[in-house]
């Protein structure tokens, strides 16, 4: 069997403490009820603390779950809840386009793929859910970064790597790209991350109308443009599933 962190599993027993229960504890309650030392205690409270885990109430000194937490698990069901709510509307996608389908979110300085549909016909195929692609020369990831301020951020502070000859990496035509992606509502990637392949991705909002996702049709460039230009009737399918995923979430009319 393998081993285990013992201060790692004494943490997840303090959070564990904290969210049932009394709201808040003291030092003396959660050392006595766990069987630990006060020191050893206040000292996988303070590191909690620092991480936002963990909050102490200035007046009586006792701890409660911190912002960080509930943050995460928010984030987890945010995720879980956005691809639930897309996988009718991303298969229609994907059988109405012939090509591939992704949802993906930020996460860290990239797009994390958390959702992939197969292009419709026998060829071979790779589950690609898991993956990331990076920020600044994906058409998922434009469309985060243009309408995600902390998306936005690491894209513009994160090195733009030239993966392509046509991979965009000037930030003042960068941030021209993330403006005219505001403007139209849709992002694209023609040979910018991979050679032979094209993308077109629009975001999916939640119910407060924040940015919380993209979808993307993903494909070879002969299939996915037309003398040079993105076909619009592709563009038109990926924007009405990002409206359609949006409303299921609760976001209205765009």
């Amino acid at each position: 069997m393998a081993r285990t962190i013992q201060s790692l599993e004494r943490a997840a027993a303090v959070l564990r403490l904290l969210a049932g229960g009394e709201r808040r504890l003291g030092l003396s309650d959660i050392a006595s009820t766990l069987g630990l030392a006060k020191g050893t205690a206040h000292g996988l409270l303070r590191t909690l603390q620092q991480e936002g885990f963990v909050e102490q109430d200035p007046a009586s000194g006792r701890y409660q779950l911190g912002a960080e937490l509930l943050r995460l698990g928010n984030s987890y069901l945010d995720v879980h809840e956005l691809r639930a709510r897309a996988l009718v509307w991303t298969d229609d996608l994907a059988r109405s386009s012939g090509e591939s389908v992704y949802l993906g979110v930020l996460h860290q300085q990239g797009v994390l793929i958390v959702h992939h549909v197969f292009r419709p016909d026998d060829s071979r195929q790779v589950l690609e859910v898991g993956a990331m692609q990076p920020l600044h020369s994906t058409a998922l990831g434009k469309v985060l970064a243009a309408y995600d301020p902390v998306a936005h951020s690491e894209a513009m502070d994160s090195e733009r790597e030239a993966l392509t000859a046509r991979t965009i990496t000037d930030p003042e035509s960068f941030e021209e790209v993330l403006e005219l992606t505001r403007s139209r509502g849709w992002a694209a990637d023609v040979e910018e991350t991979w050679e032979g392949v094209a993308s077109i991705a629009a975001p999916v909002h939640d119910r407060r109308r924040m940015p919380v996702g993209a979808v993307a049709v993903t494909g070879a460039v002969e299939r996915v443009c037309a003398d040079g230009e993105i076909q619009p009737r592709l563009v038109a399918a990926v924007r009405d599933c990002a409206r359609a995923v949006s409303r299921d979430l609760g976001a209205g009319r765009f």
